[in-house]
């Protein structure tokens, strides 16, 4: 015997083949007066207890909530898109790492590099084109800084993000699978 369960509260629907007898039978039953029990209690008591890749993350109140969320604009999407690039390349977040402790002139920053002063400079420009790093002069001096505190928040999740181990990697593999094809 094939029937088919259904949860109107989130759209699913599961088919499931069954032997005929009267066991059988008692258990439909019974999973149907769970699923009706579940349907009736409500969304928090569905996904009360399950982890959070289980529970249902699709049903109108999850779809309310989203359309509530704020609009990003495209410029503002380009910007930031910007943003990871000037901070993409190894040897400029190195120089935006050693900025999160505070103000180093040129001199410093091509020093701790062990690189020359135009290397630091041409990359410092470009960090300061995309506004990621502030300078101030103090006669000769050049001094660079993180241009706020959002790009030193960036700087130190990304640092911290690439230090976990892969416990995010934890994640159903079946999703995997169905990309493969």
């Amino acid at each position: 015997m094939t029937r088919t369960i259904s949860n109107k509260a989130n759209g699913l629907s599961r088919t499931h083949k069954t032997d005929a007898g009267p066991a059988a039978k008692a258990r439909s039953v019974a999973a149907d007066a769970r699923a009706e029990s579940a349907n009736a209690t409500g969304t928090a008591s569905r996904t009360a207890g399950k982890p959070s890749h289980e529970r249902d993350v699709c049903g109108p109140d999850e779809h309310a909530r989203r359309a509530r969320l704020t609009v990003v604009s495209d410029d503002q999407l380009e910007r930031a898109a910007a943003i990871f690039r000037a901070a993409g390349d190894i040897s400029r977040l190195k120089l935006l790492h050693r900025l999160s402790d505070g103000e180093w002139c040129v001199t410093e920053l091509a020093d701790a590099a062990g690189v020359g002063l135009s290397t630091v400079s041409q990359q410092l420009r470009l960090l300061r084109a995309e506004r990621i790093v502030a300078r101030r002069r103090a006669g000769k001096h050049i001094f660079y800084s993180l241009a706020d505190s959002h790009v030193s928040d960036l700087i130190h999740s990304a640092i911290e993000h690439a230090a976990e181990p892969h416990s995010h990697d934890k994640h159903d593999d079946r999703h995997d699978d169905s990309d493969a094809t």
